[in-house]
């Protein structure tokens, strides 16, 4: 079935108190969806960020953004007062995030909600259940946080040895003297849990599904690398051996260093990547499709010496394979997954895909840069994958077709047939040429509907500082565009 559908992060959401949210505003969106005939939300992890603000980088594979829940739903609930919301400063720019102020305000503002909610909420049903079916892995987040807090939002690495290697003793006391505090995390991803069950459930009734975004590993600051050591490759001191990233190539001269660790796969497979089928299982709660992002990782994965400035010095080593695949698809039955196999694949990542089944994706802008598969040209596509005019890893396609020089321009005109006089409005011929494709299922990132150049851009890979600050202004996507994408969807029959 053809089918198409739009990306946009729930942080890029208009909303009120300075980043998007499980807000009127999302719901809005969804009816513009709707609206467009489009059948695909497709949004970024929903973790709570880290390192850089990266959803990339959370403290928690399971865990939920506290950043997402909504202040005015918890103002109608009667947990806050408007004047209480609007006491702090989220930020007056309501294009780009600020996110030191966000952190600065939003746990403030979310604690005073707890404390005025907890004694009716801690004995209720809901509440109960929520705690006893998340408790695989609420508790250690839980825990992680509020230790986190004691050492000054540190990484776990930094804490005191007993804390840092869980001393039994160490913990207990923790968890017997700091229990309020807890539950406060406990609280949070209650909250969350309950308005963005009640968000999914409004879009699936609409028609639309979630396509989820994990990354393939968990950061180093996180719940489960402190918890679940055995999980990774690490030494006696739980120190990393071993780190994730990229090799060298034209595009990054040093390779990306992303200091995510890795994986011990042996253990893994030993225990019939028990944790995995956790994970997966809990992002179809979440999701109704999963991109994993870095798939190729699980054919080989690049491996960097722990203290290394650079990537330059990685080795490639072997991944787990299909076996991994097998074994989620024996628990979990048949998973709506697609694969993010993008850059140089090898013929044995290919072969993955294609053994798994799982579509894979192919960027518009990659089809027309010589130092990349001609694969990504969609006269070589087959009907099972995805077309994006770009990703959020991308430039715009605005800001792209600017950046291009003189002969790339021009095979960008000899293939869509047109000549330099034609290139107005042409992140539009881009949608087209996606819409037109045999992929199954087309997305477009809503900035390049919008027309909008590269400071509209989500983030650029190996930079840190001006990422994931985008944001949609309310009024932008108007009637008259919901109106075009809708005769375009309709066009080519998706």
């Amino acid at each position: 079935m053809r089918e198409s559908g739009i990306l946009l992060p729930i942080a890029s959401l208009p909303s009120k108190y300075g980043i998007g949210a499980f807000s009127k505003y999302a719901y809005q969106f969804i009816d513009m969806l709707g609206a467009a005939n489009q059948k695909y939300w497709q949004i970024l992890p929903l973790g709570p960020t880290g390192y850089g603000d990266s959803p990339y980088q959370s403290f928690s594979t399971f865990a939920g953004n506290p950043y997402f829940i909504d202040l005015e739903t918890l103002a109608y609930e009667g947990s806050l007062t408007k004047e209480e919301c609007e006491a702090y400063d989220f930020g007056r720019n309501d294009r780009y995030i600020d996110y030191e102020k966000i952190y600065l305000s939003r746990f403030k503002v979310l604690r005073t909600a707890y404390e005025r909610t907890y004694p009716e909420i801690k004995n209720s049903g809901d509440f109960k259940k929520f705690i006893e079916s998340n408790a695989y892995w609420l508790d250690d987040y839980a825990l992680y946080m509020s230790v986190k807090n004691y050492f000054a939002s540190r990484s776990w690495s930094e804490w005191d040895r007993d804390f840092r290697l869980r001393k039994e003793t160490t913990i207990e006391k923790f968890k017997s003297e700091y229990e309020h505090e807890i539950d406060f995390f406990k609280f949070i991803q209650f909250k969350f849990d309950e308005q963005w069950s009640k968000l999914k459930l409004y879009a699936n009734r609409n028609g639309i599904k979630i396509i989820g975004d994990i990354p393939i590993y968990v950061a180093y600051d996180s719940s489960d690398a402190w918890t679940h050591p055995e999980l990774f490759q690490f030494d006696e001191n739980e120190k990393p051996v071993a780190v994730a990233g990229c090799p060298p190539d034209s595009f990054s001269p040093t390779g990306q260093l992303w200091g995510s660790p890795l994986y011990d796969w042996d253990y893994h497979k030993k225990t019939s990547y028990e944790w995995w089928i956790k994970r997966i299982a809990y992002c179809f709660k979440l999701y109704d499709v999963v991109r994993v992002d870095h798939f190729r990782g699980f054919d080989r994965y690049y491996s960097i010496p722990y203290g290394a400035p650079t990537a330059e010095n990685g080795t490639w080593e072997k991944g787990p394979g299909y076996d991994i695949f097998e074994e989620l698809g024996k628990r979990l039955g048949k998973l709506d997954i697609i694969a993010e196999d993008l850059g140089f694949l090898t013929d044995s990542v290919s072969r993955l895909v294609k053994k798994t089944g799982f579509p894979g994706m192919k960027v518009l802008q990659f089809a027309f840069d010589p130092r990349e598969n001609a694969d990504y040209l969609p006269h070589n596509y087959d009907k099972n994958c995805v077309v994006y005019t770009g990703t959020h890893d991308n430039e715009t396609i605005i800001g792209w077709y600017d950046n291009l020089d003189d002969d790339h321009k021009e095979f960008v005109r000899d293939y869509l047939g047109i000549d330099s006089s034609q290139e107005k409005d042409i992140n539009w011929k881009f949608i087209r040429l996606a819409f037109s494709s045999v992929a199954n299922l087309a997305i477009i990132p809503l900035q390049d509907y919008l027309g909008l150049g590269n400071e509209a851009r989500i983030n650029k890979p190996s930079t840190v500082g001006s990422n994931w600050k985008w944001r949609l202004l309310e009024g932008e996507l108007t009637d008259d565009l919901i109106e075009k994408i809708r005769k375009l969807t309709i066009l080519y029959q998706r």
